[in-house]
């Protein structure tokens, strides 16, 4: 058995043997919280049309669709495997570009907010080709890379695309040395400071691949958990085992199998 089927092995006998998902202990109590909760008051309104949503492929908006299915059931099972352990930062990462890492970064985080408590920070973390902002259809005159330049603050960046308990932090213009500046002070103290001043947020952060640059191994040290995404049919098998043996000892959470076939029963595993 390779690595890749023992890894997904492990994933399919975890959801079967998961118990059922409490909304309510996921969250802690307002005396279990620390810290006061930051509120953006000048958060930048940016709705996203619904023909933008379906036109990139943002499924995870429209109820009752197969898609948003099962980004139900991908989201019930991240919920099962992270509430416990207090894990509210995650990356989505790939092996390669073009697996669609980006649209499950935000697929997922669209699904995570439509939860009845939950809230989502989505970040755009791919310092060498940000996309979130035209998935989503927004127009940032700037983002990410400006706060780790120093140039905004995060207050300054934060957009809110219409739907209901969902933030963006967006990128907007590409890094040449978006290693050096991945792993600067500033953008670990970003990291800090969303993970636990949002204590019943997620952040999910949308980073480059693994065999692109180093960017997505730097930024696995400070994220509690990984969700690695593996394009069904292209990927080989040599290149996810390379990828993943490059983020050995990190905090794999789970595997992605994206643009399955549609005439099969499900389209993700988890």
């Amino acid at each position: 058995m390779s690595k890749i089927e023992q890894t997904l092995e492990e994933m399919v006998k975890a959801e079967k043997e998961a118990k059922p998902f409490n909304p309510a202990a996921s969250h802690p109590s307002d005396d279990d919280k620390i810290g006061i909760s930051i509120r953006y008051k000048h958060t930048k309104i940016m709705e996203v049309s619904e023909a933008t949503l379906l036109k990139n492929r943002l499924l995870a908006f429209f109820d009752h669709t197969p898609t948003a299915e099962q980004y139900k059931i991908l989201k019930t099972t991240l919920l099962q495997r992270t509430a416990q352990a207090g894990m509210n930062t995650l990356m989505v990462t790939s092996t390669l570009e073009g697996e669609g890492k980006s649209v499950t970064a935000a697929n997922l985080a669209i699904s995570l907010a439509k939860e009845l408590h939950q809230t989502v920070l989505l970040i755009d973390a791919d310092l060498r080709r940000p996309s979130l902002h035209t998935l989503f259809g927004l127009h940032p005159s700037a983002g990410l890379s400006d706060y780790l330049l120093n140039q905004k603050s995060v207050a300054d960046l934060l957009i809110t695309p219409g739907i209901d308990k969902l933030t963006i932090l967006p990128g907007n213009k590409r890094l040449i040395n978006s290693t050096e500046i991945m792993g600067s002070l500033r953008m670990r103290e970003l990291v800090r400071e969303v993970k636990h001043r949002y204590q019943d947020r997620y952040i999910i952060f949308d980073s480059p691949p693994v065999l692109g640059c180093a960017d997505p191994l730097i930024l696995a040290e400070y994220v509690d958990g990984i969700i690695f995404v593996v394009e069904y049919g292209k990927t080989q098998q040599p290149q996810i085992e390379k990828a993943l043996h490059i983020l050995q000892g990190k905090n794999v959470v789970g595997m992605v199998l994206n643009k399955y076939p549609r005439v099969k029963e499900h389209n993700y595993y988890y």
